[in-house]
């Protein structure tokens, strides 16, 4: 297993130590303060942690090695644990939210203990610094999956900010505001799960950005030799990306030459854009190569 993949793996085993920790922490002072939305954060960190845990599940899948059933390899195992975190977050976010609407009707409005704003203070500086590392390491490896969970934590860290500001307008006579917050808090984790799902399920489609398919065509149309590009195609495979492009070169040329010209594109491709995985298709054209 390479370094770049043991490193993203350990981004979402140390995702999964905090996400324990801070869950168990904030769902047992929730009731030594009664607040609801600290209760509340402290679920989204415990969804938090079996998310996580199938991003680093996909991360050691992916870098299986292909096989007769997988002749592309398993990368697109990341983006599936992507799914699978997201329908997890947003199961919760709207639990989150039924739980806490539920609570205008069911539970008395007392204000909670001002100690629960401290921890949720704490707990927001802790998850943006567990979010600088884990989009770092995520750009570092080029794991989407990674990066998924990067922004998860990011919204962790703003979920615990409102949950704190939630229970400190609490404290001045206005303690309906604890289960707001607690609502705004589920609303932030559904935002995110779509987020992540969107992106995620655009990619397993075969969706790419059409800038970057310009940006493919325009490198492909500078190598020399290259008469013209009739057909261009990508898509992601995991974090790699595949194109497959039909260019049409001088057809007086032999075959080792218009081979030599392929060999150009592809790597030009790999230099340019990072593509690691290209397929060029000749074909003979009528036009004179000057």
């Amino acid at each position: 297993m390479d370094t770049l993949s043991r490193k993203a793996q350990y981004g979402a085993l140390i995702s999964i130590g905090a996400y324990i920790f801070l869950s168990l922490t904030k769902i047992g002072f929730s009731f030594l303060t009664s607040s609801s939305a600290l209760r509340a954060d402290g679920l989204n960190n415990l969804t938090d942690i079996g998310a996580s845990l199938a991003v680093y599940i996909g991360l050691r899948i992916s870098k299986k090695p292909r096989d007769p059933d997988h002749p592309y390899g398993h990368s697109r195992a990341e983006q599936i644990a992507s799914l699978v975190a997201s329908f997890i977050m947003i199961s919760v976010g709207l639990q989150v939210i039924f739980q806490a609407a539920k609570s205008f009707f069911t539970e008395r409005t007392t204000a909670p203990d001002p100690i629960a704003a401290g921890i949720s203070l704490c707990s927001a500086l802790f998850m943006y610094m567990i979010y600088r590392y884990n989009h770092k390491l995520a750009h570092e490896t080029k794991s989407k999956s990674l990066e998924a969970a990067a922004k998860d934590n990011l919204s962790d860290a703003l979920v615990s900010i409102a949950t704190s500001a939630g229970i400190v307008a609490s404290q001045f006579g206005m303690p309906i505001i604890d289960p707001i917050f607690a609502v705004v808090v589920g609303g932030v984790i559904c935002k995110t799960a779509w987020e992540i799902f969107s992106e995620t399920s655009h990619m397993l489609t075969d969706g790419i950005d059409p800038n970057h398919m310009k940006e493919f065509k325009k490198t492909v149309q500078s190598v020399e030799g290259v008469v013209s590009v009739v057909d261009i195609r990508a898509r992601m495979y995991g974090n790699d990306t595949f194109v497959d492009v039909t260019i049409q070169v001088d057809s007086r040329m032999k075959v080792w030459e218009s081979h030599c010209i392929a060999d150009s594109v592809e790597e030009r491709l790999f230099h340019t854009h990072g593509v690691a995985n290209s397929h060029v298709h000749i074909e003979p054209s009528d036009t004179l190569v000057h």
